[in-house]
C-alpha cells in the first residue's frame, strides 16, 4: 500500500479530532508499519478482524474484515487461517474462539475491557438463577463465554427483540444491558407481547451519554436530519429517532436513505467508516469515543503477531465453550 492509496481511503474522514484526521504526511507515516503487518499476515497465515469502533487506519490499512462482533465472528469460521487477531475488545474474542477453538485467538489490546461486558459475571448469574428459577435467561452478546455459559439464549441488536417476543416463557431475564432490556419492554407491548422481563444494571458508557435534547438541538439547525440511534442508548432517545439498529443495519440504512445529512449516536468509529465509504453523506453532531475500542493500535497488531504475550491469547476451557455454544445455537434456532 502506497501513502497515497491510504490516503484517498480516508482523507474524507473529519470526525474525531486529531485521532480520526488524516493528512498526507499522516498516512506516509502510518504506510510502513501496515506493509509490515500484511507482510506477516502472509507470514503467519492470519487474518485480522476489526470492529466498525477501532481506528481508521487498522479498519483501511490492515483489516481482512470489518463488522459487528457477530459478523465477524461467522467470518472467522469461514477462513482457512492459523491465527485470527480481532482488533476489538475481549468479549468479542471470546465468541470467535467459541467458534474456532483449533485457532490462535489474539487481542491486540491491554486495555480491552468493555463498561457492559464487564458489569456482570458468570458468578453473578448463578446466584441470579437461583433467585429466578421460573425465568429465561437471555444474554446480549455483547457479555463473555463464561456469562453465555450460564444463560441460556444469545441475542444480537438486530434480533433481540424477535427471540424474545418468540420465548415461550414470559418470565424473562435480560442481561447485562439495562437499557436494552427497557427498550424491548417498550417494544414488546408494541406488539402485544406480554412478557415480565427483569434486567441487570450494565451500561455501555458510551451509548447511555447520549439524550433526547441533543437531537431536538440538531433538529433545529437540520430540519431534514436523518436521526440514526443504536438500542444500546436509552429509550428517550429512540423514541426521538428516525431510525433504530445494529451497527449493520445502520451502515444499510444510511447506503439506502434518501436524505443526506445523519445523526449517528453510536460510537464514532462507525459514523467514520460511513464518511470513508459513503462521501456523499453529511454527518453532523458530537464525537463519542469508546476507550476500549481505540486502544487497539497497529503497534500493537504487529506485536501480537510477532511475540504475542499469555494475555493477548484468548483461551476458554471445553466446558466453558460447549455451555456457551448451546446459548449460542438457541439464538439460532430462534431466528432460523
Amino acid at each position: 500500500m502506497t501513502a497515497d492509496e491510504l490516503f484517498e481511503k480516508l482523507g474524507a474522514i473529519k470526525i474525531g479530532g486529531s485521532t480520526c484526521l488524516f493528512t498526507r504526511e499522516k498516512c506516509e507515516a502510518l504506510v510502513p508499519q501496515i506493509n509490515e503487518i500484511n507482510r506477516l499476515k502472509k507470514e503467519k497465515n492470519a487474518i485480522i478482524l476489526a470492529h466498525s469502533y477501532v481506528s481508521p487506519e487498522i479498519l483501511y490499512g490492515v483489516a481482512d474484515f470489518v463488522g459487528d462482533s457477530f459478523e465477524l465472528s461467522k467470518k472467522a469460521v469461514e477462513t482457512n487461517a492459523d491465527v485470527i487477531v480481532f482488533a476489538a475488545v475481549k468479549f468479542m474474542a471470546d465468541t470467535a474462539k467459541l467458534l474456532n477453538p483449533t485457532k490462535e485467538v489474539l487481542v491486540p489490546s491491554k486495555n480491552n475491557g468493555c463498561s457492559l461486558a464487564d458489569s456482570i459475571t458468570g458468578a453473578d448469574v448463578r446466584r441470579l438463577r437461583t433467585e429466578f428459577p421460573d425465568y429465561t435467561f437471555v444474554c446480549y452478546i455483547n457479555t463473555t463465554a463464561e456469562v453465555k455459559a450460564e444463560c441460556d439464549v444469545c441475542v444480537t441488536s438486530s434480533n433481540v427483540y424477535d427471540i424474545l417476543e418468540r420465548i415461550p416463557n414470559n418470565k424473562i431475564y435480560f442481561l447485562p444491558d439495562k437499557l436494552m432490556a427497557k427498550n424491548a419492554i417498550v417494544e414488546l407491548k408494541k406488539r402485544g407481547a406480554h412478557k415480565t422481563i427483569k434486567y441487570w444494571e450494565g451500561t455501555c458508557y458510551v451509548h447511555e451519554d447520549y439524550d433526547a435534547d441533543m437531537i431536538k438541538y440538531l433538529r433545529l439547525s437540520y430540519p431534514d436530519l436523518d436521526v440514526v440511534s443504536h438500542p444500546e442508548c436509552n429509550e428517550e432517545v429512540l423514541a426521538e429517532s428516525d431510525y433504530v439498529g445494529s451497527t449493520s443495519q445502520i451502515i444499510n440504512h444510511v447506503k439506502d436513505s434518501k436524505k443526506d445529512t445523519f445523526f449517528i449516536l453510536t460510537e464514532c468509529g462507525l459514523t467514520n467508516r460511513l464518511k470513508a465509504e459513503i462521501p456523499g453523506k453529511t454527518f453532523v453532531g458530537s464525537c463519542t469515543m469508546c476507550r476500549y475500542m481505540k486502544s487497539n493500535s497497529l503497534a500493537d497488531i504487529k506485536r501480537v503477531l510477532t511475540t504475542p504475550d499469555v494475555e493477548d491469547r484468548v483461551d476458554i476451557s471445553e466446558e466453558t465453550r460447549e455451555k456457551a455454544l448451546t446459548c449460542l445455537r438457541e439464538m439460532f434456532r430462534y431466528v432460523g
